[in-house]
């Protein structure tokens, strides 16, 4: 049966021929359309009957698993199908599709993993990827390997971008794809600024506004906030206030059938109040939805590759989720949407949302690209290339995991590529594996993926979740929170086909399958420190001192802040260090401690930073001991190397040359430069430092001006000169500055009667400022004109000196009097 997309009344069908004329004739598209437009149902539904897609499919991708389960229902009811027939859906751990499926509706990483099983993408003609705006990591990473694949291999395969709101110009030139813009239908939103709110206080704001906002106007109320526990704290306070009211909570760890009752009409007939998180920004269309308000707040998952943690942060909503947000008000019919901040805030928000791939974990995306031989991920195309930091974190962990060795996939990191969840979980549910603790690992991974089921009043012990879990389980009374976890952990028991076990837990053993996930994260008590512990990474973490694990010796961290200095443990488990040996290595470390007295030679037993027994190491490699110093010198070398004013100014000297001759091949001598590449530099006169007071003795001006080729440091003394003669005979220093203003030339005016011009530096270039003193040295006058000086200035200043210095001599014709250096008496 064909589909008719024009007996619809849609915005999105004004631009469907449009659609269907570019995808005949372009392999790549973009299509804006707002919110509501029908771009997610009908576009698909339409391109699935053209010539070009016979015998293919069509794969969409979508950011949230409710909007996937909802748009693929959406299509097949248009085309009176059961989901899973023509149009189907795959998420994690749950999909219908057949043999017939036409169109996948998919989501989070599962494109990126068909594009690995088949590079080719084979059977596939049209790649859409809708509500492209909120910037999605997985989005971001398939967009680059179906880019890589249709340019090497498929150039046949069609890509379409749809979105609320782009940033089309920077998308079109990068893609080198047309648009297509459909303006849809959106009815006028009133927008009310309610003013500041405090977050600390904001699920009682919230109910204050919601209720104000259902006594102003009709119709139900959408109200956004950044997450789930701020949800519950205002459907409660609200459960006693609108009592005739249907309050419906959405957020994405509620289960199913809930999120399907907060999206549908009220069955009876209720006035209906949905309390969301940004799952209900797009894609998602809540029927009756007149009223808008908005917290002003989302929450985002921030990777921190300093300490190679994440940490979900409540943050402050762009301008373009503000506009998605109200605009849910006016989808039906005109409404009014209360933004709980001030015009003033509004002003100040940024444009657009941070991509999430600037502040993810990358670790998946390293294994992804490694997987399809990538060695250079930035050859791919990136609408927002990786951060370098946390690029670099990423490789360090999956080396640590033997995913990768060299840069390059292993047979190991193959195999935790395979399953669809973390490296890091991958990785423990292999190794769990080959100790015959996979039950016990499933139930690990199922508590590390999900929020933790008692909260932080019930301690920091991860196994008292994992008793209650088997217990619940056992007696068949999950309740809410561990049947999600039951969830998760029984797909993994599918995945390796084993069975439930809801047996007693060895601590020890979560201990020793947690160190496979976070190896960094094993901890060892700090000596007389109650409850602090030191992590194989060198961090610090500690717990509550009453705690039951803290006066434990080995932990492996599940769960920790990412703070500077101290951290916090959420989740852990105490560890046998027995368990540890394999990961015990024997190691010479040479290092720098400026507070210890210098070079420090040790052959240490480790695990990561923890030591384990430290020895003296008698004869080190002189090689590895400059090593170690310039390595320090990178860090710290600022105040441990002699910069003082002769070393600046030789520095300032070079860095004018540079500003002043760009194409001079003059070097970027700047500290901060100096101290990275000090081993190109300072090496040769490292070989004897041991301490402190030995680096500074070195002396930095004769080694950088060494440092030069010959040619160049002929051309710095005569282009750069340190001084300059002046007509009394004295040869006065230059002050020297490194942005390339011109040098200062300080001296008295005595000493420069008689010299008509400027002096000038850089092969007659450039002028110097000069600083004419007084007698005493003070500050008479400053110009970077002397000629015009004697002239005009030189009079008035002439009658202030004559009554300041009357024993010296101020003559009236200053362009004949004889310079001097000293004090010339009146004749």
């Amino acid at each position: 049966m064909s589909f008719d997309p024009y007996k619809i009344d849609l915005p999105i069908t004004e631009v469907i021929d449009e659609v269907k004329a570019h995808l005949t004739t372009d392999n790549t598209l973009i299509v804006n359309a707002p919110p509501g437009a029908g771009k997610s149902t009908l576009l698909p539904l339409t391109l699935m009957q053209e010539e070009w897609l016979k015998g293919q499919k069509i794969l969409m991708l979508e950011p949230r698993r409710l909007a996937a389960r909802t748009i693929a229902s959406r299509m097949s009811e248009l085309i009176e199908d059961q989901v899973g027939k023509r149009v189907g859906y795959r998420v994690r751990f749950d999909n219908k599709v057949s043999e017939t499926t036409k169109i996948e509706v998919l989501t989070e990483g599962i494109l990126t993993r068909m594009i690995h099983a088949d590079n080719s993408l084979e059977g596939v003609g049209l790649v859409i990827f809708d509500e492209f705006h909120e910037r999605s990591i997985h989005a971001d990473v398939a967009l680059a390997l179906c880019r890589e694949a249709q340019q090497v291999i498929r150039p046949d395969l069609r890509i379409m971008i749809m979105s609320a709101t782009l940033d089309m110009p920077q998308l079109t030139m990068l893609l080198k794809a047309p648009s297509v813009v459909s303006k849809g239908r959106q009815y006028p939103v009133e927008v009310q600024y309610v003013g500041e709110q405090d977050l600390m206080l904001l699920p009682e704001m919230t109910a204050r506004t919601i209720s104000k906002a259902t006594k102003e106007h009709s119709g139900d109320v959408l109200a956004f906030f950044p997450g789930e526990g701020e949800i519950r704290k205002c459907e409660e306070l609200l459960r006693k206030e609108l009592k005739g009211l249907a309050l419906h909570p959405l957020y994405g760890q509620l289960p199913q059938r809930k999120q399907f009752a907060a999206i549908m009409p009220d069955k009876s007939g209720k006035r209906k109040v949905v309390m969301a998180t940004s799952i209900a920004e797009t894609s998602l269309t809540i029927e009756g939805i007149k009223i808008v308000v908005d917290t002003g707040f989302g929450r985002t998952s921030k990777f921190d590759p300093k300490s190679g943690l994440s940490r979900l942060e409540t943050v402050q909503i762009s301008k373009d989720s503000a506009d998605q947000r109200a605009g849910r008000a006016g989808r039906l019919s005109s409404g009014v949407c209360y933004r709980m901040w001030s015009k003033a805030t509004q002003a100040r928000l940024s444009e657009h949302r941070n991509p999430e791939i600037m502040e993810a974990d990358l670790a998946a995306l390293v294994l992804d690209m490694a997987q399809w031989g990538i060695m250079d991920i930035n050859q791919l195309t990136w609408l927002t290339p990786p951060p370098k930091g946390a690029l670099a974190q990423a490789s360090e962990t999956l080396h640590q995991l033997n995913a990768l060795e060299h840069g390059r996939i292993t047979a190991h990191g193959k195999k935790i590529h395979q399953l669809p969840c973390h490296p890091r979980i991958a990785h423990m549910l292999l190794e769990a594996k080959e100790a015959d603790m996979l039950e016990l690992a499933t139930d690990v991974a199922a508590l590390l993926e999900e929020r933790d089921p008692l909260g932080r009043e019930a301690g920091i012990d991860i196994n008292l979740r994992i008793e209650t879990l088997r217990r619940f389980r056992d007696e068949n009374r999950l309740g809410r929170k561990f049947a999600r976890i039951e969830k998760v952990a029984e797909s993994y028991r599918r995945m390796f086909d084993i069975e439930v076990d809801n047996g007693p837990v060895d601590p020890f053993e979560t201990g020793l399958i947690l160190s496979h996930a976070y190896p960094e994260r094993i901890a060892f008590a700090r000596p007389g420190n109650n409850a602090q512990f030191q992590l194989s990474n060198g961090k610090y973490a500690m717990a509550g001192h009453k705690d039951d694990l803290a006066h434990e010796p080995w932990l492996s961290i599940a769960h920790m802040d990412a703070r500077d200095g101290m951290g916090k443990i959420f989740m852990a488990s105490p560890l046998n260090p027995r368990d540890l040996a394999p990961l015990v290595k024997e190691r010479e470390v040479i290092t720098w401690d400026t507070k210890r007295g210098g070079l420090i030679a040790t052959k240490d037993l480790r695990i990561g930073s923890i030591i384990l027994q430290s020895k003296p190491l008698p004869d080190p490699d002189e090689s590895h001991l400059v090593q170690a110093i310039s390595e320090a010198l990178k860090k710290e070398g600022g105040h441990l190397l002699d910069f003082n004013e002769s070393v600046q100014q030789w520095q300032n000297r070079v860095l004018s040359l540079r500003k002043w001759n760009p194409q001079g091949n003059w070097p970027d001598v700047s500290t901060p430069t100096l101290l990275m590449n000090n081993g190109e530099w300072l090496t040769p006169y490292l070989d004897q430092v041991k301490k402190p007071e030995d680096l500074k003795k070195i002396d930095l001006t004769k080694v950088l001006h060494h440092s030069l080729s010959w040619e160049l440091q002929e051309l710095l003394t005569r282009l750069a000169p340190e001084k300059i003669e002046v007509p009394s005979g004295s040869y006065v220093s230059l002050q020297y500055r490194a942005d390339g203003e011109p040098p200062i030339l300080a001296v008295r005016l005595q000493e420069v009667f008689g010299l008509a011009d400027t002096p000038k530096v850089n092969g007659g270039k450039n002028g110097v400022l000069m600083h004419l003193l007084s007698p005493g040295y003070k500050p008479v006058q400053i110009t970077a004109d002397l000629r015009s000086f004697w002239d005009n200035a030189y009079f008035e200043v002439k009658k202030d000196l004559k009554r300041r210095y009357p024993k010296h001599s101020w003559p009236d014709d200053p362009w004949s009097a004889e310079a001097v250096s000293g004090v010339k008496r009146k004749s």
